[in-house]
This record gives structure tokens, C-alpha cells and sequence, in this order.
């Protein structure tokens, strides 16, 4: 028989690694790597890694939502958000919150449009830092709410 927690848990945790790995990669070596290009050239290569990765984000996102709330119901956890013990779970919903609303609606709505038409210019090198900027405060988040989560699951907090 299946222990569907376990499943949960387990789609839990590899959809982490693949959003919050995605994240990082970007925002560590693909973002920088613009950097070093003509406004043009960051412009066309941005809009093709956010094409891939985005639809990725996107379905990691969405499993980590139904897998936790899955584990929620199945071990009776809805109580630990009344719990200030339980501080860490609160982060993780802040994080996951921010990233769904970044990329189910700012995303798609503000940031693709700015990006794409944006016109090559010294206006465009900024929006790269800010872009750069953005995913470095979101990432260092992710890595925090982890150590959290994965520390407060085990007694540490």
C-alpha cells in the first residue's frame, strides 16, 4: 500500500530542489554571465532562459503547494500556524506566497512586457542590476526558509 504522506513529502521536497536549484543557477551564474553583454544580446538571451525555466518554476511551485497542503491535512499540521514554535512553517508560506505571486502574476503581467520591449540603452544595464538585485534577496530567502524548515522539522528551533 502507498503511504501517500511519504509521497507527498518526497514531491515535496524534489520540487523544492528543482525550483529553488533553478533559482539559484540563475541568479548565480546565468544572471551575472549578462552582465558582460551588450544590452541586445542580455535582452534576447534573458527572455530564452526565463522561456525555459519559467514553465518549470511554474509546476515546482505548484507541486510544492499541493504536496504541502496534502501534508497539512494528513498529519493534522494546520495547528503548528498557531504555534510561534513553529515560525519556520510561517516562512516557508511567505516564500512560496512571494514566488507565486512573482510568477503567476507579476511576471507575466510587468517584467516580461518591461523586458521585451525594452530598448538597449544604459536604462536596460539597470533593470539588469535590479533583476540581478531581486533574485539575489529572493534566493537568499529560499536558502534561509530551507535551513529553517528542514532544522525546525528536526528540533533544532
Amino acid at each position: 500500500m502507498i503511504d501517500w504522506g511519504s509521497l507527498a513529502r518526497a514531491i515535496h521536497v524534489l520540487s523544492v530542489v528543482v525550483w529553488i536549484g533553478g533559482v539559484s543557477l540563475v541568479t548565480t551564474a546565468l544572471l551575472p554571465a549578462l552582465k558582460q553583454k551588450p544590452p541586445e544580446d542580455w535582452i534576447r538571451d534573458f527572455n530564452e532562459i526565463e522561456r525555459r525555466f519559467a514553465p518549470q518554476a511554474k509546476v515546482a511551485v505548484l507541486l510544492v503547494l499541493l504536496s504541502g497542503l496534502y501534508m497539512l491535512y494528513a498529519y493534522s499540521l494546520w495547528n503548528r500556524f498557531v504555534d510561534a514554535r513553529f515560525w519556520w512553517m510561517h516562512l516557508m508560506v511567505a516564500v512560496w506566497l512571494i514566488f507565486a505571486v512573482l510568477l503567476f502574476i507579476v511576471e507575466p503581467l510587468t517584467i516580461r512586457n518591461t523586458i521585451r520591449e525594452q530598448q538597449p540603452n544604459e536604462a536596460s544595464r539597470r533593470l539588469l542590476a535590479r533583476i540581478i538585485w531581486m533574485h539575489r534577496l529572493l534566493l537568499t530567502l529560499s536558502l534561509i526558509a530551507i535551513f529553517a524548515a528542514v532544522g525546525g522539522s528536526y528540533g533544532l528551533f
